[in-house]
């Protein structure tokens, strides 16, 4: 692969994969034309694509490919990836999806809003297109409403994309003290959760596309299954709320009131 523009020692691309099919070599060949390093975090897929992940890595010294064992969830392997990549002195990671819906080209400039305020989170405010399933578009401001008000609206314009820049150390605290957040409730609970510990949401517009079976577009989302999870966590996270309320809002009138303090 050509080199990346832009590289850095503190921040790195990381990316979650299961089942993601064909479609991930190209995602992970446009976010090595953008960043340098790129991780890849390869969940226990059976679709035989990490050997082909690892041979990529092989001849790109930006690209590093680690395989878990088995499934265990999206927040599990990044949870895995963030821990390496403390451990190797990274500060900042971009996580991002593997199935072609998110921006790669948008990575230098997230990566740029982190850069100039480390102690925040970059977030991406999905801009959806025509291929966007409306049921799911609607459906996420639920989550967006409630995930707002277990932070006192502090500046989450979007609470489910996963599109972002994590600060790594606050992140990997916050999943290393409770066990949930290891699947599909990782990204709005991170950023609720975040958002509990003091870390400032800044919000950056994102293009997501949802491709179709014949563009090579994987889901593994299940609206039954799924949205009970979001139910669940959300259960937990008002309750987590009603406990922290009165610093939440000690801090809020410090701040001054109004979105996005």
């Amino acid at each position: 692969m050509p080199p990346s523009l832009n590289s850095s020692e503190t921040h790195l691309v990381l990316i979650p994969s299961y089942d993601s099919g064909a479609l991930v070599y190209d995602v992970v060949r446009a976010a090595c034309r953008q960043w340098t390093p790129v991780w890849v975090v390869v969940d226990g897929s059976t679709d035989g694509t990490t050997a082909v992940l690892q041979e990529m890595a092989a001849t790109d010294p930006g690209l590093r490919v680690f395989a878990l064992p088995k499934n265990s969830g999206k927040g599990a392997a990044i949870l895995h990836g963030l821990d390496l990549a403390a451990r190797e002195g990274f500060t900042h990671a971009l996580t991002m999806d593997a199935d072609g819906q998110h921006p790669v080209e948008r990575i230098p400039d997230f990566m740029a809003a982190s850069i100039g305020a480390p102690d925040a989170m970059v977030l991406g405010v999905p801009a959806f297109d025509v291929s966007a399933p409306r049921l799911r578009v609607q459906g996420r401001k639920v989550s967006n409403g409630f995930a707002n008000l277990e932070t006192l609206w502090m500046g989450i314009d979007d609470s489910l994309c996963g599109f972002r820049v994590y600060p790594i150390e606050p992140l990997r605290q916050v999943m290393h003290g409770q066990r949930w957040m290891r699947r599909f409730d990782f990204d709005p609970e991170a950023v609720v959760r975040l958002c509990w510990r003091g870390v400032r949401p800044i919000n950056l517009s994102a293009p997501v596309k949802y491709l179709s079976a014949d563009q090579g577009g994987v889901s593994h989302f299940r609206y039954l299954r799924d949205n009970a999870q979001l139910t669940w966590m959300h259960a937990r996270l008002m309750l987590g709320f009603l406990l922290r309320f009165p610093a939440l809002l000690r801090r809020r009138l410090r701040a001054g009131w109004g979105p996005g303090v």
